[in-house]
């Protein structure tokens, strides 16, 4: 049995999600901009209310580490800390990235078994933060911060087929014209998704050390072809 309260703000959308052995109890979302400083407490007090309220052991707080927006991964990051400090609990890491290909995964249901996942967070004109899965979310790229033009993917799109999502990926939809090249619209990283990752890192015992974590923010971005994993 764990509950653990998540926080996702690595983009322009807030949110925050309770979830019990991976069901969603709670969850709050704003989408509309980036006011993570305003809205992010306000969140958390009712999510934290609602845990209160309905007398659920309180075991962890799960994060999302990033790649993204350098202001909203610090607002995220220090006020899941500050819960952890003042209530004694574990604190949980969730990649951005990774996260992103969860509702994919759990939903998308006509990936061809060969497919590579290509989560992609929007960073400044045509950079993007990235890195490629396969479905079993192995990593098959490396997370990276990509400048992206019509050859920055060639040698996995000649490959399979990639599919290409988050934030990052519409703005790459002109330059990527290859026909291996799938873009999944209107998928973003919310708290909610957090369930799957941050249960698996429970039951694992892998929890960050409260005092020392840190975002993980990309600011090199290198205009060449990225390499393949070994």
């Amino acid at each position: 049995m764990s509950c653990i309260l998540h926080i996702e703000t690595s983009t322009k959308v807030c949110s925050v999600a309770v979830t019990e052995d991976g069901a969603v109890l709670f969850e709050k979302v704003d989408k509309s901009g980036p006011s993570h400083a305003v809205q992010l407490g306000v969140f958390v007090d009712e999510a934290i209310s609602y845990i209160d309220n309905h007398g659920i052991p309180f075991d962890a707080v799960a994060v999302s580490q990033g790649p993204g927006s350098y202001t909203g991964l610090r607002i995220g990051v220090s006020m899941a800390k500050g819960i952890c400090y003042a209530r004694g609990l574990k604190l949980i890491a969730v990649p951005t990235l990774e996260l992103l290909c969860v509702p994919v995964l759990l939903y998308q249901e006509d990936l061809p078994e060969d497919a590579l996942l290509c989560p992609m967070i929007d960073a400044r004109r045509m950079e993007v933060y990235a890195a490629l899965y396969d479905r079993a979310l192995r990593p098959v790229r490396a997370i990276g911060a990509d400048i992206v033009d019509e050859s920055t993917y060639q040698d996995f799109l000649n490959e399979r087929p990639v599919y290409f999502l988050g934030d990052g990926a519409e703005k790459c939809k002109t330059g990527i014209t290859h026909p291996n090249a799938h873009f999944l619209p209107d998928v973003m990283p919310l708290a909610q998704n957090m369930g799957p990752l941050a249960e698996k890192a429970f039951a694992l015992g892998r929890f960050e050390d409260v005092a020392y974590f840190e975002p993980f923010y990309l600011k090199e971005f290198v205009a060449s072809k990225p390499k393949k994993l070994l």
